[in-house]
């Protein structure tokens, strides 16, 4: 083999790089078979909103399942909206911690009751809990609604029963919620903005 001085440096200072390398470490086997995915690259991006206060930052959440009949998908990230014009993408402590909320085991995922002379609560339906919800409203409503005040004039209201409304609900939403309040007779309204 004919070989002038600069091929001769070239070829050496390659097979010295590369013993070096392997010295160090470096496999290219190794490094290939560390090359993972994006960790978002298979998730479903659905947009939401912080159920903490009522500044309704908005949120992106990312689900990881492939949507076949029968397959839960899971909350895998959750990081705040650039596109929301009310956070801008940032997100509080509470915010930042809403994946650890939803993920809880200790979140009550169920309605749940706790009988008159019990100490333990029991899961129910939500056919169940809505019935009950509605029939102690109309008990109470039939009991303490005040139909006409002391002059005759038609009132309609009931002074027993209060409503606490979203704050983090849209412009028709709390609309909606305020007619059905007022429609019953509902005086007491409030939301949870000072929270």
């Amino acid at each position: 083999m004919d070989m002038d001085r600069r091929q001769f440096f070239r070829v050496s200072g390659a097979g010295l790089a590369a013993s070096s390398l392997v010295a160090l470490g470096f496999s290219p086997a190794r490094a290939i078979a560390e090359t993972r995915a994006f960790k978002l690259a298979r998730t479903t991006e659905t947009r939401s909103i912080c159920p903490y206060c009522s500044v309704s930052c908005g949120l992106v959440m990312y689900t990881l399942g492939d949507k076949a009949k029968n397959v839960k998908a899971s909350i895998v990230h959750v990081e705040g909206d650039p596109d929301h014009p009310v956070n801008r993408g940032t997100l509080c402590p509470k915010g930042a911690g809403v994946m650890d909320m939803i993920q809880s085991p200790g979140r009550v995922k169920v309605p749940q009751v706790r009988e008159p002379g019990t100490s333990t609560w029991k899961n129910i339906s939500w056919d169940e809990a809505l019935t009950r919800v509605a029939r102690h409203l109309k008990a109470d409503r039939d009991a303490n609604l005040v139909a006409t005040n002391d002059k005759g004039v038609t009132v309609n209201r009931w002074n027993s029963t209060g409503f606490l409304l979203s704050s983090a609900a849209s412009n028709e939403s709390g609309y909606l919620s305020v007619k059905v309040a007022r429609g019953l007779g509902m005086v007491a309204l409030d939301t949870q903005a000072r929270i």
